[in-house]
């Protein structure tokens, strides 16, 4: 399992952050995002060393630069008071996405460390670490995207579910599976929505071919990981069969990376590209 959660976690910390706070559109954000690779790659870098002072040093490096993107949370919300409330369901998943790495990153120097957090074992550490970067950041990231874009109830409700499924899979950590398997249902119904609104969005055809590809993947993948997220969190309050974390790891964890994750990114890159290119030549 730690050769795929390795690469993964990479993945989160080089690319889908970066790319991520380039797209949110957030003013102030563009000094810490030209400085991440200074965080990113020590924190990535003790993801291959073993457990001790080294590791530790360097994944607290990650936190770092995690908790002073988390400090431009409290500042937004203060300005959620000053906008439309049409807008506060995107504002808040924006939030959600700042904060995600900061939960992502102490659970990786606990882990680095070799030292148990709040009760929980090295093993759920360090597949917290993937999970807040991508069901965390990029998922709350993407879902407020789709909000802004999308007028209407469907992507306001996408956008609120993910902080609210986050919130409620995170308490679920520490109260027990059956608040997990909750903020799980309501994480699903928010992303199952962000996959529909996006695949309904293939049908603009002014979008090229490779956009709306990425865009097809990423709806497609989505609808697929999430009915095993949700089939393992029911598993787990229940006590029916339900894959094994090992495999949740090869097959919902690296589909939400590279499927939805990555692909999503790539798409909205290339979205916001043209938008660049048309406001130039207008």
């Amino acid at each position: 399992m730690a050769v795929l959660v390795g690469p993964i976690v990479m993945l989160g910390m080089l690319v889908v952050v970066p790319v991520g706070l380039r797209l949110a559109g957030i003013p102030g954000l563009d000094r810490i995002r030209r400085l991440w690779p200074l965080f990113a790659v020590p924190g990535a870098i003790s993801l291959w060393l073993p457990r001790g002072d080294p590791a530790t040093a360097l994944a607290a490096c990650y936190a770092v630069g995690a908790v002073l993107l988390a400090l431009h949370a409290p500042r937004r919300l203060l300005l959620l008071r000053h906008l439309p409330t049409s807008r506060a369901p995107a504002e808040l998943a924006l939030l959600t996405a700042l904060i995600a790495p900061s939960i992502a990153a102490t659970a990786l120097v606990a882990e680095r460390s070799g030292h148990p957090l709040f009760g929980f074992g090295l093993g759920i550490l360090a597949l917290t670490v993937p999970h807040f970067h991508f069901a965390g950041f990029a998922a709350a990231l993407i879902a407020g995207l789709v909000c802004r874009t999308a007028d209407g109830r469907a992507g306001r409700f996408a956008a609120l579910s993910v902080p609210l499924g986050t919130l409620l899979v995170l308490t679920g950590y520490f109260v027990g599976d059956w608040a997990e398997l909750a903020g799980t249902v309501v994480l699903t119904a928010g992303m199952w929505t962000v996959a529909l609104l996006t695949w309904r969005s293939i049908r603009d055809r002014n979008r090229d071919r490779v956009t709306r590809a990425l865009l097809c993947v990423s709806s497609a993948v989505l609808a697929v990981t999430m009915l095993l997220a949700l089939s393992w969190a029911l598993g787990e309050a229940t006590g029916l069969p339900h894959p094994t974390l090992a495999w949740m790891a090869a097959t919902h964890g690296l589909g939400n990376a590279l499927g939805f994750a990555l692909c999503s990114l790539l798409a909205w890159r290339r979205l916001q590209n043209r938008t660049d290119h048309e406001g130039r030549t207008a």
